[in-house]
């Protein structure tokens, strides 16, 4: 199973009339994807009720619309909806019809779950709430989390969030996943700078590594580093996991920030000095031990590197995408393209 990833589109939503503006986008990015009328409805009543309900009951609203690849391979429209407070004091209460704090029918979230095919929320208060809501081009929709095929052999659970910088069109960062069985290989490029030179850079590192995943991870970017000598070079770093050993292989040079989280420790995983492409010592494969429960998040330095998911009790126990938006949406400088890439054990609390 590959995976990569495509940037999502973020939309300011804090009145009424930028929820018709998300709703149109996700309809388009929808029937890009092949999405028949009756798939991009549903599409659309999401990218609604997340919209809605940003306006009527969060502060700083946001919703990111991006595309992702089904266990199976189906193209699914991704919605992210972050905002920053007030959080929800009763999650089930407010996933269930008829309950609402706002005078309203209160059925926005018990429908967006319904309409979906994979639904996950984590809220704080009042730190504020993520919701994260996919919806297959084929198939029916989950009806409130029950999978409707069983799950893949894959051992990973992989999430990501990915933005260009403030008026790109193009984003400078990239990622890539391939799985297979007990095994898992993830790399994330960020190149020199932002635009289309950068993308350029990220997307060759990229290319480099799915034609050869499961390599060591030094050996991989040794020859990242020859790939890209004719463009203006990427921070760029790959784990090596295997679920059975309990372990993960890591290389990386540049400020692609790595670390293993779980509910007892916090590790950084260590990238030397360098540019690949443009300067770079010998690299060399480090070995870390992977904890039952934990996770493994790299992120570009779009992210600030100083956070501490011990504030936010029960987060890790969500979807690997839940986590990575929350990560952006406190630690976003705002000056750079961003990516965010989470990944745990599948089933892992």
């Amino acid at each position: 199973m590959q995976q990569s990833g495509r940037p999502h589109v973020a939309f300011e939503v804090h009145e009424s009339t930028q929820v018709g503006a998300v709703r149109r986008a996700a309809v388009q990015l929808a029937e890009s994807l092949g999405f028949d009328e009756v798939a991009a409805g549903r599409v659309a009543l999401v990218a609604t009720e997340l919209g809605t309900n940003l306006v009527r009951h969060a502060q700083r609203g946001r919703l990111l619309l991006g595309t992702v690849a089904g266990d199976e391979g189906e193209p699914s429209v991704e919605l992210l909806s972050l905002d920053h407070g007030p959080g929800l004091g009763n999650v089930s209460n407010c996933l269930t019809d008829g309950y609402s704090t706002g005078g309203t029918p209160g059925t926005g979230l018990g429908a967006v779950r319904r309409l979906s095919n994979e639904f996950d929320l984590y809220s704080a208060v009042p730190a504020g709430t993520v919701i994260m809501a996919r919806v297959a081009a084929g198939g029916r929709p989950a009806g409130g989390g029950a999978p409707t095929a069983l799950p893949p052999p894959c051992a990973f659970t992989i999430g990501a969030v990915t933005l260009a910088a403030p008026g790109e069109t193009v984003c400078g960062d990239a990622w890539a996943a391939v799985q297979d069985g007990p095994r898992a290989a993830v790399l994330v490029a960020d190149g020199l700078g932002h635009g289309p030179q950068a993308a350029e850079a990220a997307q060759a590192a990229v290319a480099l590594f799915e034609t050869t995943p499961f390599g060591s991870p030094s050996a991989v970017l040794e020859r990242a580093h020859q790939a890209l000598r004719s463009t203006r070079g990427a921070a760029v770093a790959q784990a090596l996991l295997d679920a059975d050993q309990g372990h993960l292989l890591f290389a990386g040079a540049g400020n692609i920030a790595g670390r293993l989280i779980s509910g007892v420790g916090d590790r950084s995983l260590v990238s030397q000095h360098g540019t690949v492409g443009l300067q770079i010592r010998r690299l060399q494969d480090t070995r870390y031990e992977w904890p039952a429960h934990a996770l493994l998040v790299l992120h570009s330095d779009g992210i600030a590197t100083r956070w501490d998911l011990s504030l936010a009790p029960g987060l890790l126990q969500h979807h690997p995408c839940v986590v990575a938006a929350w990560l952006l949406r406190d630690h976003l400088r705002g000056r750079d393209d961003a990516t965010v890439v989470v990944l745990k054990r599948r089933g892992a609390a």
